[in-house]
């Protein structure tokens, strides 16, 4: 029903900036939040930034500063611009998304939580 893709990573050089995209298809009514997670290897997965339907913003503290989330709600799709990247950014980067199908129910003010495949962004000289 509904589908989640981003954009390819790929291997950046410290310092370098890279920007992902992730785009929702399918039978969409609304998408609320949307953000982005990252799982280093070893690691646990980890919220990077959210972005409200409003535009409002968070981030993890190790990326302030660094990484910029941002939306275009027409296109569905969400962005992360990532700049002066260290090796510690290293890891698969999810989008995930709030997301409520049209024609489908939901109680209260809940959404059905859907996630992207994920892609590797690789940090290194």
């Amino acid at each position: 029903q509904v589908q989640l893709v981003e954009s390819a990573g790929g291997l950046v050089q410290p310092g370098g900036s890279l920007k992902l995209s992730c785009t929702a298809s399918g039978n969409i009514f609304s998408i609320n939040v949307m953000a982005w997670y990252r799982q280093a290897p070893g690691k646990q997965r980890e919220l990077v930034a959210t972005i409200t339907s409003g535009g409002s913003t968070n981030y993890t503290d190790s990326v302030k500063g660094r990484f910029t989330i941002s939306r275009d709600n027409a296109k569905n799709t969400v962005y992360l611009q990532m700049d002066s990247l260290k090796p510690e950014d290293t890891a698969v980067y999810y989008c995930n998304a709030a997301i409520r199908v049209r024609g489908a129910y939901y109680p209260g003010t809940s959404f059905g939580t859907y996630w992207g495949q994920g892609t590797q962004v690789t940090v290194s000289s």
